[in-house]
């Protein structure tokens, strides 16, 4: 393996650990209440290097769904038919698999997390960071110009609220089985509305 693969693998353990552990102290005492330096201490590490690899509180939190910033821009790249319908059949795939990201999923860890970031007003804030990143790559990959722009904010609006509706109805007390029905029906109208209302991007390529 070579130097800079070693190093890399590296500081992405490092980035893991502190995130987890600070995620750990969060759900323990609550986002506010614990300080960073108590997280850096928690982790043994210093506070400025912690800020070098964390430049905020809350991206701490937050870089356990960084990896989901270039999906939807990834399964577009990738896609052999039209955009809109790689995007919802990954969508359906990830209600399929319970995935995290598409909010239907009752593990409790996973709750948790979800109370923790949508239930943190300065967490949620970071998080349009978060959906800013995602929006940008996504429309890079539809072509970059104003149209992808617009169409790219509509896609990620869309994904995030499915995602938060199911979050809702699960972290209500709802069954992951008594709710998958709908949100596969959900899922369905809203892709076929963004078809209907972005015919470019429903063509294949």
């Amino acid at each position: 393996m070579s130097e800079i693969g070693l190093r890399e693998r590296k500081k992405r353990r490092m980035y893991e650990a502190v995130s987890e552990v600070a995620i750990r102290l969060f759900l323990e005492k609550g986002f506010d209440a614990v300080s960073v330096a108590e997280v850096a201490a928690a982790a043994e590490i210093s506070k400025p290097t912690l800020f070098r690899y964390f430049p905020a509180k809350e991206d701490l939190v937050l870089y356990r769904i960084s990896d989901h910033e270039d999906e939807a821009a990834r399964v577009v790249a990738e896609a052999e038919g039209s955009p809109v319908d790689a995007l919802r059949r990954h969508f359906l795939d990830g209600l399929e698999r319970c995935d995290p990201v598409t909010g239907l999923n009752d593990h409790p860890q996973v709750l948790a997390f979800h109370s923790l970031l949508y239930g943190t007003p300065s967490l949620v804030a970071r998080a349009y960071t978060h959906q800013e990143r995602s929006e940008a790559a996504l429309a890079e990959a539809l072509g970059g110009d104003l149209d992808a722009r617009l169409a790219a904010a509509q896609i990620i609006a869309v994904q995030r609220i499915l995602a938060l509706e199911n979050w809702r109805r699960i972290s209500g007390g709802e069954r992951v089985e008594d709710v998958r029905g709908d949100a596969v029906a959900a899922a369905e109208r809203a892709f076929g509305r963004l078809a209907a209302g972005l015919p470019q991007l429903a063509e294949s390529k």
